[in-house]
């Protein structure tokens, strides 16, 4: 991991940061908009990258926003949910097991819980202001329709689970950002009222990590 700042996002895959006084083109490992981190000036945190086969050297992994660290990798919350469930973030489980598709969905994690089989949906969250964390920062049809699955499979006896994964500490509470997209934050309070369980969670971030640290409140 190496320091830089970022001056510019060319588009959604790439960024111009200068590292070691050279102006280079990073791998953005977020194609959400991030407008209120990416601002020119920034500090942020990349990562080396020694592959030949690469068109870029680097990945930007995280940003300062005033003095909170953020995570912006959009595989980091999936990792860190994975290893917060196997070392028993939602209790005792079995047969935990990635990317497992039930109807017309595909949800991040399967599990057996009290003999229940369970199905659990990662959600990476950057966006935050004055503490207040919202998800998502772009519309999303895609996350509405993961809520459709898991309350299709809340109906049918399954255990069903939204996890957002907050990529930062210290913050007050996570809602549905209803400004940027009101049909997800629709959704998310349907397949609340069918059983869903929305559970949020924020991470202890550093330069070289980020893992689950502490429940967050939901208010829908």
């Amino acid at each position: 991991m190496v320091p830089g700042v970022f001056f510019a996002r060319p588009n959604r895959f790439i960024a111009q940061v200068e590292i070691g006084g050279t102006v280079e083109t990073v791998h953005v490992k977020n194609t959400g908009r991030c407008r209120e981190l990416l601002i020119p000036g920034t500090k942020v945190w990349c990562r080396f990258c020694d592959d030949p086969k690469r068109k870029t050297k680097y990945d930007l992994i995280a940003v300062w926003k005033g003095t909170r660290l953020i995570n912006m990798d959009s595989q980091a919350p999936n990792a860190a949910a994975r290893e917060w469930l196997a070392s028993g973030g939602l209790g005792k489980i079995e047969n935990l097991k990635a990317e497992t598709v039930h109807g017309d969905s595909r949800f991040d994690f399967s599990f057996t819980k009290d003999g229940k089989p369970c199905f659990l949906e990662v959600k990476g969250v950057t966006l935050e202001t004055d503490g207040v964390c919202a998800f998502p920062d772009a519309p999303t049809e895609r996350g509405a329709k993961h809520l459709r699955g898991l309350k299709q499979a809340a109906r049918e006896g399954f255990g069903a689970y939204v996890l957002f994964v907050i990529q930062m500490a210290d913050v007050k509470y996570l809602r549905p950002n209803d400004a940027t997209d009101p049909a997800f934050g629709a959704a998310l309070r349907e397949a609340a009222a069918e059983g869903v369980q929305v559970l949020a969670v924020d991470c202890l971030v550093t330069e070289r990590e980020m893992r689950i640290q502490n429940a967050a409140a939901v208010r829908l």
